[in-house]
């Protein structure tokens, strides 16, 4: 496993809400950059210098990845997460009302 890499990927929501796995420091450092800058966003800033100091190895991947999910929960871009398993049931359920 690259030293960059997340153990678990990340899941946001980018663009039109299409979710997005977010799986390397790399990739969440380019998004924060992408990022509209804002000097009322103390979250960006601090997942910016954290996925910086992963980098170059001063952290540890998954501190930066704390750090990034917690920017993304502030910013709800964090995907939902649906139970296959459920969605299928509910799904028959509904079919199963409309006969």
């Amino acid at each position: 496993m690259k030293p960059d890499m997340f153990e678990t990927p990340v899941t946001i929501l980018t663009g039109l809400g299409i979710p997005t796995e977010v799986r390397t420091v790399m990739q969440a450092y380019r998004l924060l950059m992408d990022w509209p800058a804002s000097p009322h966003d103390p979250a960006r800033a601090f997942a910016l210098k954290a996925c910086r100091a992963a980098l170059r190895g001063e952290i540890e991947a998954e501190t930066a990845r704390g750090v990034f999910v917690a920017f993304a929960e502030k910013h709800d871009l964090i995907a939902p997460t649906v139970d296959i398993a459920v969605a299928g049931r509910n799904t028959r359920g509904s079919n199963q009302q409309m006969l």
